[in-house]
């Protein structure tokens, strides 16, 4: 224990060195407390909540984390809001470290300290395209979203877009995805059809900035979701209300078809509430979306080298092995060499910088809401 105490202090030490060399002020570290904000489904809260905080608590003694969470991220704008004034008024952030699908935007505002080695040490493991995605955010878990098919019914799943559009139009009910505002996986499947009908420049634009005049491309790509409401499970214009809906459906046979997240799928086998006849594939042409998720250290936050501790903890070994191992069964953002070998196993040949990104935040609300407006009802 006193080894392990010993360790923590000098892992603190250093960071605060390196915060001090960076131009970053020490004197904001005020507690031992870390004040942690999530953005997320309940399986990034329970990441968090029983697996990554016990872990750091247990390498760090005297420290202690509280979580924040936003089922769904159903206050984004609100909170982006609020930490932006904050930055702007120089006042307490309210939170140290921050899990969300608008990191990135936060960073691009320049809310955030940049995410550089100076900053998180073990950050110099991480891929150079997926921490420049990030915009500033701190690369920490990454997963994608896959197409699940029974490979009973379904023995030559699609293997592209077009191909699975067609086989949806020519299996009128076998095939759903849940309303995008209610989980990811439903949102990879609008914003990969949105994106058929848009450039690779176009759709990177959208992945790095906010911009409204782009979004009028949208339109081609939701009428084509429209024209498919008599083709999805239910064939009345109604859909699964988020993710683990969707994993259900699959798992009692009501479709035979859906898009679903890598990691809750995995999570569902292990778990043995999916039949082992559903398999898991990805499309092309376009892939579905999938990527890193980031972490955010707010420029105001009053308690910065704790929050440095964390987030350097998070990209550890032994934190990553978790992340992959654990319930959750996310990719790692570190080289897979790095895991312990019985964890690393089953990523042969996992590349997260190939992963397609999904829009910026503010971006991708967008799209939710013109969904909503334009394709659900008959």
């Amino acid at each position: 224990m006193l080894k392990k105490k010993y360790a923590s202090v000098l892992v603190a030490a250093s960071l605060v060195a390196l915060a001090l060399g960076a131009g970053v002020p020490s004197s904001q570290a005020a507690s031992k407390t870390i004040q942690v904000y999530i953005s997320a489904d309940t399986n990034i809260q329970d990441l968090w909540v029983k697996t990554l905080v016990p872990a750091f608590k247990a390498d760090n003694p005297g420290y202690d984390v509280n979580v924040t969470f936003d089922l769904h991220g159903d206050h984004d704008a609100q909170e982006t809001a609020k930490l932006t004034a904050a930055f702007a008024l120089h006042k307490d952030a309210g939170a140290d470290l921050i899990d969300g699908g608008f990191v990135q935007q936060l960073g691009s505002s320049g809310v955030l300290y940049k995410a550089t080695a100076a900053l998180v040490p073990n950050i110099a493991d991480v891929g150079r395209t997926v921490l420049a995605a990030g915009k500033g955010g701190i690369p920490y878990r990454a997963s994608s979203v896959l197409l699940a098919y029974n490979s009973t019914t379904v023995p030559n799943p699609p293997k592209t877009l077009d191909a699975l559009l067609a086989w949806i139009k020519a299996h009128p009910g076998k095939f759903t995805y849940n309303v995008p505002s209610g989980g990811g996986s439903g949102y990879a499947f609008v914003q990969t059809v949105v994106d058929k009908y848009m450039s690779a420049a176009d759709r990177k634009t959208l992945a790095l900035s906010a911009n409204k005049d782009l979004q009028s491309k949208w339109a081609p790509g939701l009428a084509m979701l429209r024209s498919l409401n008599k083709y999805t499970y239910g064939q009345n214009g109604t859909y699964p209300a988020n993710n683990a809906e969707t994993l259900k459906d699959l798992a009692t046979g009501l479709v035979d078809m859906a898009s679903v997240w890598s990691d809750q799928f995995a999570s569902a086998v292990k778990a043995g509430t999916m039949p082992s006849n559903i398999k898991v594939t990805q499309i092309a042409n376009p892939t579905f979306t999938g990527g890193a998720a980031y972490l955010g250290i707010p420029r105001t936050s009053k308690n910065l080298e704790s929050a440095q501790l964390l987030a350097n903890w998070v990209l550890s070994p032994a934190a990553q092995n978790l992340i992959v191992s654990g319930t959750l069964n996310g990719m790692p953002v570190i080289p897979v060499s790095k895991l312990d070998p019985t964890v690393g196993a089953g990523l042969k040949g996992v590349d997260v910088a190939n992963l397609r990104p999904t829009y910026l935040s503010a971006n991708s609300n967008d799209l939710k809401s013109a969904w909503a407006s334009a394709v659900p009802g008959k």
